[in-house]
């Protein structure tokens, strides 16, 4: 009915005993699907027993998502696979489809940044509105959910990497690489930069867990 078209956000259901007789199943069977479409974003509760359709947001639908990232035990090699899989594909609609506008505004961040090699605290707010910029750009907002979702992991970790004026210092230079090829819009030279930084990003996540072990 959702898929359809039939049911739009904030939309009520039928009750249970219209959509028992329409579907052809048992009221258990369908309070499972209903749990279940509840428990993944797109239903939501209402008291008395009837649910309505949820705004259907990409960052609703991504939220059952991120609890399982929250509570799933933290593999750094899993987490930037994930990442590289996710990011380098909106690098490359980035590239494509930002606007004049969305284009100068990253270049514009990328190179902030070499303000703050020894701010740890402004790059990393600076870095947040880069890939954010970046995801927004990209004009697909299921990805960019997903992509926030794997941004938004194991921050704690990244943080203390992030305290190296070295490690800012690179970040930074790939920043302006990834920046200047989404600039020009070369789709493939600015997801090859954003791999390395990626890459670069792992690597130093990796020598700070050791570090702190």
């Amino acid at each position: 009915m959702i898929k359809s078209g039939n049911l739009k956000p904030a939309d009520r259901l039928p009750t249970e005993q219209q959509m028992c007789l329409a579907f052809g199943i048992s009221r258990s069977s369908l309070r499972e699907a209903l749990k279940a479409l509840t428990l993944i974003g797109v239903l939501q509760s209402r008291q008395g027993g009837r649910h309505t359709v949820s705004d259907l947001t990409p960052g609703r639908l991504v939220a059952p998502f991120n609890t399982i990232l929250a509570v799933t035990e933290y593999d750094v090699h899993e987490h930037f696979e994930a990442r590289a899989v996710v990011e380098l594909e909106l690098v490359r609609l980035c590239s494509l489809r930002a606007s004049k506008a969305e284009r100068e505004r990253i270049s514009t961040l990328a190179g902030d940044g070499r303000a703050f090699f020894d701010d740890p605290i402004a790059f990393r707010l600076m870095d947040i509105e880069l890939h954010q910029s970046i995801y927004n750009a990209s004009g697909n907002t299921m990805l960019s959910a997903i992509a926030q979702a794997l941004y938004d992991v194991a921050l704690d970790v990244r943080r203390v990497a992030s305290n190296d004026p070295r490690v800012i210092e690179i970040s930074v230079q790939q920043h302006c690489e990834v920046a200047d090829s989404i600039l020009v819009g070369d789709g493939e030279a600015a997801a090859a930069a954003y791999r390395r930084h990626i890459e670069h990003v792992r690597d130093s996540t990796i020598a700070s867990m050791r570090a702190t072990a």
